[in-house]
């Protein structure tokens, strides 16, 4: 979580309206936990639930998306190069998924993860990939599709590719299509201690970069 980012500040509460409110130079992240069948934007002709139902605050934006019927972390920032800097596949920041899926995947189901997955969209391997036990997680409304035949089993899952339903497809094309998904982390961040639709603002200083890609974060500043 934010704790583990050198120099941030947590801060819970009122957001900030107004960029004036925030201190100068300084870029401020924002942790949210999208809940079910929440698009990843402001606003939508169609009249479903956005983010700005759950978050009352101007001037910032989503880094990278997650998708309508998934849930979890997703960060929102008023700085456009930490915009770039986390959304940008350079950057490579690592992303980890708590995954319920139909059956009961064996080590060796893992394995294909983990040695790569030919999709449509290219070859695409997991970082991470293991049995776990079900997560410590809220109820959905509604719930998942359950059948009394076939078991369910929780996954943790993590990947450096941002592609889209990129998880719902791999799990599938193993054989274990995915029931729920809810992201549990992006990079040092993670929502813990946040429920669905709660959220928490951090500060970061100016010079923070990811660990994984320094390199590919000076371009981004700079092209920013």
């Amino acid at each position: 979580m934010c704790g583990r980012c050198p120099g941030s500040a947590p801060h819970e509460g009122r957001f900030p309206t107004s960029k004036a409110n925030f201190p100068t130079g300084v870029p401020h992240l924002v942790l949210l936990n999208k809940p079910y069948r929440v698009l990843c934007q402001f606003t939508d002709r169609m009249g479903r639930l956005t983010l700005a139902s759950f978050l009352p605050v101007a001037k910032v934006y989503p880094a990278g998306r997650l998708d309508y019927e998934s849930e979890g972390l997703v960060l929102l920032t008023d700085s456009g190069w930490l915009q770039h800097l986390i959304a940008n596949p350079s950057s490579k920041n690592p992303k980890t998924y708590w995954v319920q899926v139909e059956g009961r995947p064996r080590p060796e189901d893992l394995s294909l993860l983990l040695g790569g997955v030919q999709l449509p969209s290219g070859i695409v391997r997991a970082r991470a990939a293991e049995i776990n036990a079900a997560p410590p997680v809220w109820p959905r409304n509604p719930p998942i599709r359950e059948r009394q035949s076939i078991p369910t089993s929780w996954l943790r899952i993590t990947l450096r590719e941002g592609r889209k339903h990129v998880v719902r497809h791999l799990t599938a094309a193993v054989g274990f299509p995915t029931l729920r998904l809810i992201r549990y982390s992006i990079g040092p961040w993670t929502l813990d201690g946040l429920q669905p639709g709660e959220w928490r603002e951090i500060s970061l200083p100016r010079d923070w970069e990811p660990e994984v890609d320094r390199p590919a974060a000076s371009r981004i500043r700079e092209a920013t």
